[in-house]
C-alpha cells in the first residue's frame, strides 16, 4: 500500500526551551526564517506524502494559523507590492492538506500517535518528530517508504550513536538484512534508554517511523510508564511479537532541534547553505574572534 499520511505528534511542552516556549510552540521556533515544523512537512510532501495530521494540544494555536490563510497579512503585502513575501505566504497555506487532532493530556508519544487512530484509519502511515532535523539528498521519509515497500513491514529509522550518549535513545537489538542496502536490519527487541553499559547496539531510533495499523491495537493494551506515559518503545515491543518490524540506518545529517546545541548547530549550518545568506554569514564567522578568556571558560 501507499503511504499517503503522516502524523506529526506537536502536543509538548518543550519544557527545554523555556522561556521561549512559555508562549509560544517548540514547533515553531524558526530555524533562519522557517518555523522547524514546516522544515518536517516538506521532507513529508517532497516523499510523496499527501495527508498530514497533526496532533497538537493546549496552547498550539500558532501552528494552525501558521498553515492556514492569513488574508490581512496578504492584503497588507499587496498593497504594499511585496509580491515575493506575498507568494512565500501563500504558498505556506496552499502546501497540503493538514488536519488535527488534539491531544487533550500530554501522556506520551505512544498516547499522542493513538489519538491520530480515527484519522489515519486501517492502513501504514508515517510518522515524522519535529525534534530531528534530517537534511538528505534523498529525504530520510522516502528512503523509509522504499525499505517499506521492500519488506512490508514496520520500519524504524536509526543512527549510530557512539558512547554513553546512546542512552538518550530508544536502542534495538537488530540482524542485517541483505536487501542490497547495506542498511537494513531486522529488529530483534527494542530499549528505551538503556544504561551504556547495557544497550543492545549502537543504533538509536530517530524520529522517523512508518508503522503498520495494528500498531493502534498494540498501543491500546500497552501500560503506561512509571510516569504515567505510553511509550512508543513499548507499543512497538508487543507488535513485535505478532509481526517483523524492520529498522533502516537513513542517509543524511540529523539535527537534535529539541536541544539548544543541536538548535544552534542547525541554525548556523542552514543559514551557510542560503544563497541569500550563506556568502555574508560564512564571512562573518571567519571574522569573528572571540577573547581568550571567554574560550577559556567555554573549554
Amino acid at each position: 500500500m501507499k503511504i499517503r499520511k503522516a502524523v506529526f505528534p506537536a502536543a509538548g511542552l518543550g519544557t527545554r526551551f523555556l522561556p521561549a516556549t512559555k508562549s509560544q510552540p517548540k514547533e515553531m521556533l524558526p530555524l533562519v526564517d522557517k518555523p522547524v515544523i514546516q522544515y518536517v512537512i516538506e521532507e513529508a510532501m517532497a516523499s510523496g506524502i499527501d495527508n498530514i495530521i497533526i496532533v497538537t494540544g493546549r496552547g498550539k494555536n500558532a501552528i494552525e494559523d501558521h498553515f492556514d490563510v492569513s488574508y490581512e497579512l496578504e492584503k497588507i503585502l499587496e498593497s504594499r507590492g511585496k509580491t515575493d513575501l506575498l507568494e512565500q505566504v501563500r504558498a505556506i497555506s496552499k502546501m497540503v492538506s493538514i488536519s488535527y487532532v488534539r491531544q487533550k493530556e500530554a501522556l506520551g508519544l505512544g498516547h499522542a500517535i493513538l489519538v491520530a487512530k480515527p484519522l489515519v484509519g486501517d492502513e501504514p502511515f508515517a510518522v515524522l518528530l519535529g525534534d530531528d532535523i534530517i537534511d538528505a539528498e534523498v529525504p530520510c521519509t522516502q528512503q523509509m517508504i522504499s525499505a517499506f515497500e521492500k519488506h512490508q513491514s514496520s520500519v524504524l529509522a536509526t543512527q549510530i550513536v557512539e558512547g554513553p550518549d546512546i542512552s538518550r535513545y530508544g536502542v534495538i537489538k537488530g540482524r542485517p538484512v541483505d536487501d542490497g542496502s547495506g542498511r537494513t536490519y531486522q529488529v530483534e527487541d527494542l530499549v528505551e534508554k538503556p544504561p551504556f553499559a547495557e544497550a543492545p547496539s549502537n543504533l538509536a531510533i530517530i524520529g522517523r517511523y512508518i508503522l503498520t495499523p495494528e500498531i493502534f491495537e498494540v498501543l491500546e493494551k500497552t501500560a503506561a510508564d512509571n510516569g504515567g506515559e505510553i511509550q512508543l518503545t513499548n507499543g512497538l515491543r508487543l507488535l513485535l511479537e505478532r509481526q517483523l518490524i524492520h529498522a533502516y540506518r537513513f542517509e543524511g545529517k540529523r539535527y537534535d532541534a529539541g536541544d539548544k546545541l543541536g538548535f544552534l548547530k542547525a541554525t548556523v549550518e542552514f543559514a551557510l547553505k542560503r544563497e541569500d545568506l550563506g556568502s555574508e554569514f560564512a564571512a562573518y564567522l571567519r571574522e569573528l574572534k572571540l577573547s581568550s578568556s571567554v574560550l577559556r571558560k567555554k573549554r
